[in-house]
């Protein structure tokens, strides 16, 4: 009995001694200012003494304590920062579990009075190919990731989109494009808390390692977080324009040594408004007027949206992290009704019939990207990343048309009623690699592969109601099969030397494509290889002069929607149609600058577009129907001049001015003669930002956009006044923030376009529900200076997914 109690005794003390010699310890301490004053949020870092190796990093509670656990015995570099105070670094030989018990942190000399997270300003950094806006540590952070893009220099943020100057901008986060529409993409940005961002880079000529349809790029940049803890925050929006809209999310952030964390989630309920007044002139041999149609239109929208944006880090070691990010979005209920009603006269406007048509379609989609990302770093600071990308996408709209018709004496006289069941179901696989090489200081490599496959798989069935039973008309029935396959390789080097900076790439594609009509048994197919070179060069002449010029060749390829033939009734006159026959466009972009006495910039730049694709209102003449049609342009080019200014008027005052002058030319031939328009017009932005209060807690931004008359797609479009004020109030200790914005409080954002040409004569007035009032609130909790991790999905071919309209 004694052996066996000899032997457990052994083991148990045995384990003792193992234990004591496996234990971990902490370090544990309170950090307080000069005053005695607990310091909360306090950076606590801790790494090795042989080199800048992070291990592990907390910061400090309300009270100002924090601990370090889970550390083995060995020696450490401590280092404790905050805003406005010296850092304070001490070398810790751990034997055993310490207490530092009360730390004093000194002010730095240069700190004045109360030192807060906001007591910087934004700087601005000019590159060869990019602006680069800097504003980690700044009031801007306290908002959304959208109000920050509207405080951007050279960005505009409207309900139609993102754009830099007029074209539309591509937005990246961290390199990595979030592919959503529009709308999706707005109130992403909106639910996304700013406080994570160091930096916005405004990219008019994307390098190579960019897909070759990138254009111009706006990318976010992320501050790299080394705190552990968590973070979150809720938010709400109300908006009053013609109805009430509603907007809602919440996000959340944690991290430890080994994982980050994020999951952000949104709702939005809205009902849009839009007036337009159209008029056709429909022309008899001769082009002169035989019948005018007016149109007076209302379109309603209804939707309900749901957004997840979800995102997962785990660094395997100091060189190894694999990454999971997954967006998802999910309409159950779009309901989009237009009523139409259409008075016809002739040329002398003598009332000869009508017709009403009310549309009434009912939308369900969900579109779901997911990325899965390796990178591992070399101990030469290279790097190799593999990226894989699965988009699935499924859409669904049911419609109904009822229309009656009217004689000359505005006798009912007959009616017509169709129903629309259209599907795309679109699948998007992608694969790349990337390899980055630092050089050395000033110069460096890098290379990469990609290849994506994209599947979409749609079908449409039109049902005609005659005499109360359904019909279907097959004449205008199909379905389409879309099949394209990309492989992509690319190589970047860019070197700086004396005061010269240079940036070389090229990116080549090969495009497999094969669109299949079931019902018509036509396929269409495409292969082309194509070569995209890019270059920028800048000089510093002296401190307050330097030049800059840059050359890029791009690719836009037309949507899936777009490809598809499939012929989709508005009501029995107005048809959207599709375009299998589509190639893509091919963009040159030249430019050349000078900066100038710290604040100014001239550009003149050069755009020639190859088969730049346009959706344009064609009206056929013999059958009074007005189809919008795809089409590729033979010819269009821009060139202009920029002029811009930006500075700091005062600590408190920012202002950003641009005015361009361009002129813009549109060619091609239609079989029934050539045509060439042109048009000079103005683009003149006034961006004015202000912050008051001794703390700068109050912000506002109060900014004004002219768009001179035009040329858009053939089309004349008219001057029009874009006005935004927005205003934001820190509360609650900054961990709330209060927001206003008012938007076209002149009512000058609408605009007339008109269409004049050979045998085409049409206008439409749109009045669209973009004047509104709108009030939000965000809360942040937790550690509110933690930075997340927050990204979306990637692949580009998700940018060309587009819904019936």
């Amino acid at each position: 009995m004694i052996a066996p109690i000899r032997f457990y005794l052994s083991v148990f003390f045995y384990a003792l001694t193992f234990c004591a010699f496996a234990q971990e310890y902490s370090i544990s301490g309170k950090i307080v200012d000069v005053n005695n004053n607990p310091i909360e949020f306090a950076n606590v870092i801790l790494s090795e003494v042989d080199s800048s190796e992070f291990l592990k990093g907390t910061s400090t509670d309300d009270k100002g304590n924090f601990e370090l656990i889970n550390l083995k015995p060995e020696t450490y570099v401590l280092k404790i920062s905050f805003i406005g105070h010296k850092e304070l670094e001490q070398i810790i030989v751990l034997t055993g579990s310490l207490n530092l018990k009360t730390i004093v942190l000194e002010e730095t000399p240069e700190a004045l009075g109360e030192v807060t997270v906001v007591g910087r300003k934004p700087t601005i950094t000019r590159k060869p190919d990019r602006l680069v806006f800097n504003i980690e540590n700044t009031a801007l952070t306290e908002g959304s990731t959208l109000s920050v893009l509207k405080n951007t220099p050279g960005i505009i943020v409207s309900d139609g989109g993102i754009n830099i100057k007029s074209s539309a901008a591509t937005v990246f986060i961290n390199n990595r494009r979030v592919q959503l529409t529009t709308s999706e993409l707005i109130q992403l940005l909106e639910s996304a808390p700013a406080n994570s961002i160091k930096s916005v880079e405004v990219i008019t000529n994307p390098p190579a390692s960019y897909d070759a349809d990138s254009g111009s790029v706006i990318n976010i940049i992320m501050s790299k977080n080394l705190v552990t803890g968590y973070r979150g925050s809720i938010f709400s929006n109300y908006t009053q324009g013609v109805f009430p809209r509603y907007n809602a999310g919440t996000s959340h952030y944690f991290k430890n040594n080994k994982i980050n964390i994020n999951v952000n989630y949104n709702y939005t309920q809205n009902k849009i408004n839009r007036d337009q007044d159209d008029e056709v002139n429909y022309l008899d041999n001769a082009n002169n007027i035989d019948e005018i149609w007016q149109s007076d239109i209302n379109r309603n929208t209804w939707s309900q949206t749901h957004n997840l944006n979800l995102n997962f880090d785990y660094f395997i070691d100091n060189q190894n992290q694999i990454s999971l990010t997954s967006t998802g979005l999910f309409t159950p209920y779009f309901k989009y009704q237009i009523q139409n009603n259409t008075v016809i006269t002739d040329e002398n406007f003598n009332f000869l019939s009508r017709f009403t048509a009310d549309n009434l379609s009912r939308d369900k989609k969900y579109n779901i990207g997911t990325d899965l990302n390796f990178k591992h770093e070399f101990n030469n600071s290279a790097s190799l990343s593999f990226n894989t990308h699965y988009t699935t996408y499924d859409y669904n709209r049911n419609q109904n048309v009822f229309s009656s018709f009217f004689d000359q004496n505005n006798t009912f006289t007959n009616s017509s009623e169709f129903s629309t069941l259209a599907n795309q179901n679109t699948s998007i696989i992608t694969s790349k690699i990337d390899y980055v090489l630092p050089i050395n200081g000033t110069s460096s490599f890098d290379a990469g592969i990609k290849y994506s496959n994209v599947n979409t798989d749609s079908d449409i069935t039109r049902i005609d109601i005659i005499n109360g039973n359904e019909v279907i008309n097959a004449a205008n029935s199909d379905a389409f099969i879309y099949d394209e396959n990309v492989f992509a390789a690319y190589s970047n080097y860019t070197k700086s030397w004396n005061k010269w900076d240079l940036s070389l790439g090229l990116r080549v594609e090969q495009t497999a494509v094969e669109g299949t009509s079931l019902s018509l048994s036509q396929i269409n197919t495409q292969n082309y290889l194509n070569w995209f070179p890019n270059a920028s060069l800048s000089h510093q002449i002296s401190d307050d002069v330097s030049l800059n010029g840059n050359y890029k060749r791009s690719i836009t390829r037309p949507s899936y929607t777009n490809l598809n033939p499939f012929t989709f009734f508005l009501n029995e006159n107005t048809v959207v149609l599709g375009n299998p026959n589509l190639v893509p466009t091919y963009k040159d972009h030249f430019k050349v600058g000078v900066d100038f006495l710290k604040y100014f910039t001239i550009e003149a730049y050069y755009d020639n577009y190859d088969g730049e694709i346009i959706e344009l209102p064609r009206q056929n003449n013999d059958t009074n129907v007005i189809a919008y049609t795809p089409t590729n342009l033979d010819q269009k080019t821009e060139y202009g001049f920029d002029f811009a200014f930006m500075k700091y008027i005062t600590d408190r005052y920012f202002m950003f001015a641009v005015t361009s002058f361009y002129k813009i030319t549109e060619e091609t031939d239609f079989g029934q003669g050539f045509v060439t328009l042109s048009q000079w017009s103005n683009y003149s932005i006034l961006q004015n930002s202000f912050s008051f209060l001794e703390d700068k807690s109050l912000n506002a931004n109060l900014t004004f956009t002219w768009v001179g008359k035009n040329l858009q797609q053939l089309q004349t479009v008219e001057n029009r006044l874009v006005s935004e004020l927005s205003v934001s109030k820190t509360v609650f200790n900054k961990k709330g923030v209060i927001s206003l914005a008012i938007e076209d409080f002149f009512n000058l954002q609408d605009y007339k376009s008109s269409t004049n040409y050979l045998n085409q004569l049409n206008s439409n007035f749109t009045d669209a529900d973009n004047r509104y009032i709108k009030l939000g609130f965000r809360y942040n909790f937790g550690n509110t200076k933690l930075r997340t991790n927050e990204r979306a999905t990637t692949a580009e071919e998700r940018q060309r997914l587009k819904d019936l309209n």
